[in-house]
Parts: C-alpha cells; structure tokens; sequence
C-alpha cells in the first residue's frame, strides 16, 4: 500500500477496484471506508452489509472473500497494513509502524501536504460569493460570518487544487441610492471633503434620508426620480454614486486587510444592468418566464414552501412592474456571466439563512433555463448561517440596543487580548504585546466563528473565545508556540527531516501519528458540507493529543534517536497546525 497523504481514499480506490474482479462484487460497489474506532483499527470499511443486502449473500462470507483477494492483489502488503474480518462483516484496516514512520517521514513541510491535497478539486473551477458588502454602509458584525467563513472555504479550496475566483458581488445599485442622492443634494454635501470617516457620514446620510422619507412621503418620489435619473444615466447622478463607491471600496479594503479577507474581481450590481435584457429575452422566449400584474415573474409551482398558505406559490420575479431589475435580474445575469467569462463548474454563494427561499428559486430557476438552452450548469450551492447572539440570547447588540461596528469589534478584541497578553507575560516590552495582542485578537474572533457549526446561531462571549483553555485560538496558538519555544531550545529546525530518528514506540507516540494522519480526513469533511467546525474540531483534539503525548513522553531524553524521534512528532504537529490555522485565515505566533 503506497503512502498517501490520504489513505481512506487509498484504501476505498484500491478495494473498489480488487471488487470489481471479485465474485460476488461489481463495478457500482462502494466500500464506505471511513475512520474505525482505535480499538479496532485504523480504518473500517462497512459497504460489504449493504452490498450482501441488495445481493442476498451472507456478508461475513462476502467480507471475507474481499479480504482475500485484497491480500493476494499485491496492493496490501502487510508490513503497511493489515486486514481482518469483524462483526457481521467490517473489513478493519490497521496501518502498521512502518506505514506511521513513512507518512511522517513523507508529509514534512507545508508544501508536500499541499501537493498530496491538491488532487481533492484539482483545477475545479469555482467562483465564491463573498463578502459582498453592501456600498455606501458601514460594516457592522452582520458582517464578519461572510468574510470569515467566505474567506476559511476560500483557502480550503486554494489548498485543495481548486481555480477559485472570490468575487466581491457588492450592492451598488439598490433602492438605496436614491435615498442618499436626494439627502446629499438636500444638504449639498461635498462628497470629496468628507474626510477620514467618509463611510460614517455616508451612513448617517441615508439613515436621515430614510427617515425624513416616513415623516414626509413626497420626499420618497424625489428619491425614486434621483435612482430613476441614475440608472438612466444621468451624469451628475453618475458622478455622485462613483464617489460613493469609490470612499466605500476604500473602507471596506481597510477592513479586509485587517480580517485577511482577499477578493479577486469587485462585480456590483451595476456591472450587470446591460445584461439583464438578456436574461427577460431569453426566459420569455422559452416559456420560462411570464408578466403577472405588470411584473416579469417565473412560477415554480411544484415547490409548495414558496406558497405561504397561498393558493399558488409566490412566483420568482425577475424585473418589476415598472420595468426595473432587482436581485433576481441580477443575479440570474451574474450566474450566466461567471459561466461564459469564468467557465465555472462550481459557484458558491454566502448570505445569511434568511435568504434561502431566494437562493432556492434562482437555483430552479438557472437549471430549467440552462436546460433547455443547453448551457453548462455549474454546481450552485448556498452557504448560510444563523445569529450571533449576545448573552441574553438576542442578536448581539450594543448597551444602547445599536447594531455593533465591525471596527468597533476588532478595536475591542485586540485590546482585550493586548490586556491578556500583559497579564500573562508583563516583561514583554509594550510594541511586542501589542502585536501578539492582535494576532490572539483578531484570531479569537474568527475561530470563535469558526468553530460553530455555521448553520446554527451561537453565543458572542469574550472571555470564553479569549480563555488559553478550552477549544479556542489562544489554545491552539499556544499549542504552537510551546513546540516552537522546544526547537529555539535545541536550535535546530522543525522542517528538518531528522532522519536520525527511531521508530514509533509508546502508545501516545502512536495516537499523536494517527491524529496527525488524519487531518486530510478533516478537511474534505470540512469541504464536503463547507463548514469550516469540521477543521476546528479536528485541530483542537491535534492539539489534546499533542497535550497528552507531550505530558507523558519526555521529549529531552538522553537517547539521541528517540530525542529526535519525538522532535519529528513535534514537527510535524506544529506543521499541521500551522497549516490548519492559516486555512481558517488565523495567523500563528513564535512564541507568546
């Protein structure tokens, strides 16, 4: 059995294909190999009881004939692994020292698990949808779950092989703009001497706007003309809404250094205006779209959920009755245009779950429309997520009921952590606990995020997510620096092979190994359903185990080859860490 950075994915290729030329066994079997129970083995594969179902076959029967033929196929030698039958039928897999001292020996520098992990998406073509900010608004802590989880599925897929493509699909263009054009030319504001906090009083002009709008409902025209003379082309409008996006980009690329958020193209609403005729021409001619009550509307019938107690579902509507294209419009366009310029195979979109009508309409609605004009449907998925919830268990909000800043939040966050960071090691001098205060800061923030399972709401706690104990980003940048301050003291370094090092030997040593192998197990799963928790997980127990080996094996001992033995365990546990963090977008610290 060769060493690969995976080997469930070794183990289910090579025990398909032995299937496949096994009696009682064809080409559709699969082997269902996933992680056994320690007590048992390394592996288990389970498919041989659904298969003896379907077959009518005894399945120990079955199970065992596989493993014969497995061990005279010359693809399981033994001195790697080791087969054996158990219960009605599992076929159990225990890698052997030998296969534990090669994969360790093979899987060193980052580079080598980003080769061995670049096969999962190989050259996939995938467009993510994030974080599409909304212009002209500040950002506030809505908006830290698209940019922390966009960017955490965005490096997974880099790491993976995948061509990704982050498209910042920003809100330029909404309803919104009229508001703020009346309002500024209301007051006759000059947009260029706003200042530094430009984006503030941007945000402040449109919330006057709208509320002038509800005392004054005449007003509301003025601010329909003002979109109206906008999207017609209007040049003084034009010139207004170009500086708006303009001191927006700036604000939100602030943010996005300070989140390491990257974006590859920054695609608005309005990129997109001259493309949605196309989208009314082509859903018409085929039947797929239809005026109701002046609007453009596709109807999904067989979907009841849109129905509402209705005695027909809510249709679609892809442009309104006055004629003016909407999320639906845009989005419908944005989905042909990433196919035919991007070739994309995949596009994932991120928003919050309130949205997911909308994105399970626009999803029916591309695949009959792709359909029957023969274009090549991508893969479109919806990740979304639930609330950040403050402790009295209601969206987290400031004292005075306010929608908390995204800057706020990250200003606060390293300060805390610079608070931490005095009390834990005061002898540093003040610059220095300051960076390391934003490391810890920012970091805690995002694996606070991170680490819950994205679809559920969770609960914002400072001195939880900031705590050295427990399954947060202090711990595990405390897991690395630990290892790091043990190669400062030997003075060699971690990447070396250390080939002077023995063989695996006491049980921790053994459980360390299987941990560290099963990393790529955590990252397909995390990839699998897009939730970055899966990854967390996994790091937090890496860096228990490491706990337990380091606490129980004594790394300095006077053997040379064991000494070394157990550098390389540091090693490569530091490595996977390292690389782990850094997926979730959380850089780590030489020391703390």
């Amino acid at each position: 059995m060769q060493v690969q950075l995976n080997p469930i994915k070794t183990i289910e290729v090579a025990l398909q294909e032995i299937a496949s030329q096994t009696a009682g066994f064809d080409i559709k079997f699969c082997p269902g190999v996933r992680l056994a129970d320690p007590k048992f083995g390394d592996y288990q594969a389970n498919g041989v009881l659904g298969h003896a179902k379907i077959t009518r076959e005894n399945p120990r029967k079955l199970a065992q004939s596989l493993i014969d033929s497995a061990n005279n196929s010359g693809q399981f030698d033994s001195d790697m692994v080791n087969l054996s039958l158990a219960g009605p039928g599992f076929i159990n897999f225990k890698l052997t020292a030998k296969f534990y001292w090669q994969w360790l020996q093979k899987f060193a520098a980052p580079s080598d698990f980003e080769l061995g992990a670049g096969r999962i998406k190989k050259d996939r073509r995938i467009v993510i949808d994030y974080p599409s900010a909304n212009t002209a608004k500040q950002a506030h802590i809505g908006h830290l779950r698209p940019m922390v989880i966009g960017e955490a599925i965005a490096r997974l897929l880099d790491f993976c092989g995948a061509k990704t493509t982050r498209d910042n699909h920003i809100g330029d263009w909404g309803t919104n703009f009229g508001t703020l054009i009346m309002q500024i030319k209301r007051e006759g504001v000059e947009l260029d001497a706003l200042g530094d906090d430009a984006l503030v009083k941007l945000d402040q002009l449109y919330k006057d706007g709208s509320a002038l709008e509800l005392k004054q409902p005449e007003i509301r025209t003025k601010s329909r003309n003002e979109l109206v003379k906008l999207q017609a082309g209007d040049p003084e409008n034009a010139a207004i809404w170009q500086k708006i996006v303009a001191i927006s980009k700036v604000a939100f690329d602030q943010i996005f250094k300070q989140l390491g958020v990257s974006v590859d193209v920054s695609l608005g609403e309005s990129f997109y205006q001259d493309k949605v005729g196309r989208i009314y021409k082509e859903l018409s001619e085929i039947g797929l779209a239809e005026e109701s009550q002046g609007a453009l509307v596709v109807w999904h019938d067989e979907v009841k959920k849109f129905s509402r107690n209705n005695e027909r579902p809510y249709p679609f509507n892809i442009r309104k009755k006055d004629g003016a294209s909407n999320y639906a419009s845009t989005d419908l366009a944005t989905v042909l245009y990433r196919v035919e310029t991007y070739r994309a195979q995949e596009v994932i979109y991120l928003t919050d779950s309130r949205q997911q009508d909308h994105f399970q309409q626009l999803f029916l609605t591309t695949e009959k429309w792709f359909s029957q004009k023969k274009y090549p449907l991508p893969l479109m998925r919806h990740v979304y997520w639930g609330t950040i919830l403050g402790e009295d268990k209601k969206p987290f909000k400031t004292k005075s009921g306010q929608t908390i800043r995204l800057q706020a939040l990250l200003d606060e966050a390293r300060e805390r952590a610079f608070q931490v960071v005095t009390q834990k090691n005061p002898a540093l001098s003040e610059s220095e606990r300051r960076r390391i205060g934003d490391i810890i800061g920012v970091g805690a923030l995002k694996y606070a995020d991170l680490s819950s399972n994205r679809t559920l709401d969770y609960e914002f706690n400072w001195d939880r997510m900031l705590s050295f104990e427990g399954n947060t980003a202090p711990y595990l940048l405390y897991a690395v620096a630990r290892i790091n301050s043990i190669f400062r003291k030997v003075n060699v370094d971690p990447e070396n092979l250390l080939i002077e090092a023995s063989p695996l030997e006491t049980a921790t040593e053994f459980a360390l190994a299987r941990k560290l192998i099963e990393f790529i197990h955590a990252v397909e799963l995390s990839l699998n359903d897009l939730r970055p928790h899966f990854l967390c997980t996994y790091l937090y127990e890496l860096a228990g185990c490491y706990s337990s080996f380091y606490n129980s094996d004594k790394v300095m001992v006077d053997s040379s080859a064991v000494r070394a033995r157990r550098l390389l365990i540091c090693a490569r546990t530091r490595t996977v860490l390292q690389i782990g963090l850094n997926l979730l977008g959380i850089s780590t610290l030489e020391r703390m």
